[in-house]
């Protein structure tokens, strides 16, 4: 890589491009780490959302445009896909940064930092939120070493999946997860709730519409059953604003209504109480785990993903506890498996004291120091990486 433009003392230009809700998270910490240590010397242009446009930054287009989940769905946005990768590339370009951090989605921020590579190799490029290598086509973690000058990760075993894909050189910074630890820990009144009767089971069918289309009537149907079985439950299903109207719908014609709550405030009480839940495979299994929630996990993808995923899938699980506890504590339903007559023995088991229940507590008592960033919040220790990579450059 060339010498960056910058000297010491100079404005730092920084150019983001974040197109999640979780990554604008992540990009608008960083950026309030940057401003705490580079003042005014920093600045920043790039894509982002509600989060970032807090820190300041003026995107170059709303990230809902990208807010796309589905192979078919992804075909038929593909032409205004392609050019928005080509003007955002483009603009980087102009703008002519110090740095480009691309954070997460990596079919959209990988293409773009090719291309940025390709017309100035000067531009240092730091990815925040490793691909999943370790899970499926493990050779872009080896394709990334051209384009990307360090990795930001946030699952701790990453590191190590990189130095045995020969990726760039990558750093584990922690999860944004590890700073709501105290919001997710029962108080001793929730606790006692947590322990008494009707057993709490948390909800969680999915984050996306997508999501909810395909596990609804398979979670449906086997509340039902469990209910019927087990006798009384009472059943919270947390959800965020803009998937209210879906996520009624959907359970309307359930045999057991839940309680729905909205937003991440209620969401945290829930699992405060909750003895057990029963989740879609993603990032909540890994804050149900912090929160010492024993769980069901399960995953249903349309007909062409699941074709997909069971030939390119490699990792031992697809539950990311699992993965970070280093064994397969929680049991996952995935497809075919994803049936009631599997599922309902399985939430016996997890709201009773059984050794699976046991077994997955245990297992959740090693995160916190397996997660642990020290003193050092995740966004304090991406920037350090950050700056380390500028000087270097």
């Amino acid at each position: 890589m060339m010498a960056a433009r910058s000297s010491p003392g100079a404005q730092h230009r920084l150019f983001l491009i974040a197109t999640e809700e979780s990554g604008d998270r992540l990009g608008a910490a960083l950026m309030k780490e940057l401003q705490q240590r580079l003042g005014v010397s920093v600045r920043f242009e790039g894509v982002g959302g509600r989060a970032m446009a807090e820190q300041g930054l003026v995107s170059l287009f709303p990230i809902e445009e990208l807010s796309i989940m589905g192979i078919s769905a992804v075909v038929r946005r593909l032409p205004s896909i392609l050019r928005r990768i080509r003007s955002t590339a483009e603009a980087v370009h102009r703008a002519r940064p110090d740095m480009l951090i691309i954070i997460d989605s990596p079919d959209f921020t990988h293409r773009v930092a090719k291309r940025v590579r390709v017309r100035d190799p000067s531009i240092a490029i730091v990815n925040y939120v490793s691909p999943t290598v370790w899970a499926w086509r493990p050779g872009r973690a080896r394709a990334m070493r051209p384009y990307v000058d360090h990795v930001l990760a946030l699952l701790p075993f990453e590191p190590q999946e990189y130095r045995r894909l020969r990726g760039p050189p990558c750093t584990y910074v922690g999860h944004p997860l590890t700073e709501q630890i105290d919001g997710l820990r029962p108080s001793s009144a929730e606790q006692a709730r947590r322990d008494s009767d009707p057993p709490v089971l948390v909800v969680l069918p999915g984050s996306r519409r997508s999501e909810i289309f395909h596990q609804m009537a398979v979670f449906g149907e086997t509340l039902g059953r469990l209910q019927a079985e087990q006798g009384n439950l009472e059943l919270i299903l947390p959800t965020v604003p803009h998937l209210r109207d879906a996520v009624e719908a959907g359970v309307r014609d359930w045999p057991v209504q839940p309680t729905i709550v909205v937003g991440d405030a209620e969401k945290k009480a829930a699992f405060r109480i909750a003895r057990a839940a029963f989740a879609k495979s993603g990032t909540v299994t890994l804050e149900l785990a912090l929160a010492h929630v024993p769980m069901v996990a399960v995953y249903k993808a349309g007909a062409m993903e699941a074709w997909i995923g069971k030939r390119v899938i490699r990792s031992a699980s697809v539950i990311l506890a699992n993965l970070v506890v280093g064994e397969n504590v929680i049991p996952e339903f995935i497809q075919e498996d994803c049936v009631p007559d599997k599922l309902v023995p399985a939430l016996r088991e997890v709201l009773a004291d059984t050794p699976m229940r046991t077994r997955q507590l245990e297992g959740f008592t090693r995160i916190d120091d397996i997660m642990s960033t020290g003193a050092q919040t995740p966004s304090a220790c991406a920037a350090d990486v950050v700056l380390a990579v500028l000087r270097k450059a």
